[in-house]
């Protein structure tokens, strides 16, 4: 080889190499100003606001734990209002989706607006997480490697009342929970596990806020207990409505999903003396849990309820899929394999996902009781269930494709 010809060798290897070097370097550019783009689909305006709102606070709480970033790079968060309304769930998505560009597409509270938007998500490039709705379709038929709860499926939380309620010797239960998926799918929890007697089963108007017609069938079929679901402002007017018609008295009640941290302070002693099931347990030394109910009541002076919980949890369960993929959240398979691994501190500690994207998690037993000063307060009994898996993984064959 000539001299000349060595020479131009040379400067076009380094001539690569400098191409080489300023190629990464425009890529680490890039990665810097990237960002992990959430749309969080809530309720703020009707009778769920009050969840929706609390929602809100812990997502927020979460992003200040984690610098305002998923896994370092940049935190985007876009709102939307699905004010209850399917069609107005389904409209938010869509703007998320086209508009916003969403990677995470997290929430809603309600199983039927979960029911509308989950093809869109599911069939976008977006990823779905629900910080609260457990429809049994995302369980069973219908799940999708692409979707994660930080929630419970909606049959679970029922299922351990149904096992607690087993040995409380009632001659028969009456059930009431509003008319919609997760109502349905509470129900059916319950009847799974319970194997009493039951009276009859109602089903009443979503966001009904006055019982007096439902009060006086059960004060005419006299059960000897009711199990009632009912979320939100519905279970606050349930729960002052029972009291004030004394049908405690004679009548054993039993909730899922009505008294929390939340509204109890607002239903106040007519809570006392009633049990409950659910999945959290605020009392957890958890690492995760600790560092959430101490942020949350120094920053709003104010219990958090296991709503919070699941929203707060979200936002760390996305930070741990970002880490794990290194940043790189448009390869959505890789994405979904990060997230599947739990690796965090969840506010529930240590759990597992099961193939349909629900937690495999514990489930506990609480009562309401007088605390400090006589104002009703939240103690957890013991556990129901260890690692309980939901009842329609089995029929999930949801791979990544």
């Amino acid at each position: 080889m000539t001299a000349r010809r060595k020479a131009a060798c040379r400067t076009l290897s380094l001539s690569a190499a400098l191409a080489l070097m300023a190629g990464s370097a425009a890529a680490q550019e890039v990665r810097a100003g990237q960002e992990v783009r959430v749309g969080f689909l809530n309720t703020f305006t009707g009778g769920g606001a009050v969840i929706g709102e609390e929602m809100k606070k812990a997502w927020e709480l979460a992003l200040e734990h984690l610098g305002g970033k998923f896994g370092g790079l940049k935190a985007v968060t876009f709102y939307g209002d699905d004010q209850l309304k399917p069609e107005a769930g389904i409209a938010a998505v869509e703007k998320f989706l086209q508009q916003d560009k969403v990677h995470f597409v997290a929430g809603p509270i309600w199983s039927n607006v979960m029911v509308a938007v989950k093809d869109r998500v599911l069939g976008s490039n977006a990823i779905l997480v629900s910080t609260n709705a457990g429809p049994s379709q995302l369980a069973g038929k219908d799940c999708s490697p692409y979707f994660f709860s930080t929630s419970w499926q909606g049959d679970q939380v029922p299922e351990a009342m149904g096992q607690l309620m087993n040995g409380e010797k009632l001659s028969d239960v009456l059930l009431m929970a509003p008319n919609y998926q997760a109502g349905k799918d509470v129900l059916a929890g319950f009847e799974r596990f319970y194997q009493g007697k039951i009276s009859d089963r109602v089903l009443f108007k979503i966001g009904t806020t006055d019982y007096q017609a439902e009060f006086a069938s059960i004060r005419a079929k006299k059960p000897g207990g009711v199990f009632v679901f009912a979320p939100g402002a519905m279970g606050t007017a349930f729960m002052k409505q029972w009291a004030a018609a004394g049908l405690g008295k004679d009548i054993k009640l039993y909730t899922v999903f009505v008294i929390n941290h939340l509204n109890l302070p607002a239903i106040g002693e007519a809570a006392i003396g009633s049990y409950f099931a659910d999945y959290w347990n605020a009392e957890s030394d958890a690492p995760g849990n600790r560092r959430f109910v101490k942020g949350y009541i120094a920053k709003h002076k104010a219990h958090p309820s296991h709503f919070a919980a699941q929203a707060y949890d979200a936002a760390f369960l996305i930070d741990s899929g970002v880490k794990g993929v290194q940043g790189k959240v448009d390869d959505r398979k890789a994405l979904s394999a990060a997230l599947r691994k739990a690796d965090y501190e969840s506010i529930r500690g240590r759990f597992s996902f099961n193939v349909n994207g629900f937690p495999i998690q514990d489930y506990y037993k609480f009562s309401v009781v007088k605390g400090p000063g006589g104002a009703p307060a939240i103690k957890t009994e013991g556990v129901v269930f260890k690692a309980h898996k939901d009842a329609y993984h089995g029929e999930c064959k949801a791979t990544l494709q």
